[in-house]
């Protein structure tokens, strides 16, 4: 269930981002904060993936 809910907002903050490019006067540190945020929701969600996985080679 946590897995999902990073997914979810995995997407929507890869949604907002898309949004902020689309303005010419793009808020930089709010995009740079909102881009930091996704690359940790993204290594939550591989550590996740790794513990719901067991090791092949163990």
């Amino acid at each position: 269930m946590r897995l999902l809910q990073l997914m979810a907002r995995h997407r929507a903050l890869d949604e907002k981002i898309a949004e902020l490019y689309e303005f010419p006067y793009k808020n930089q540190i709010l995009l740079q904060r909102l881009k930091k945020e996704k690359l940790q929701l993204k290594d939550a969600i591989e550590y996740l993936k790794d513990e719901l996985i067991p090791d092949l080679n163990a």
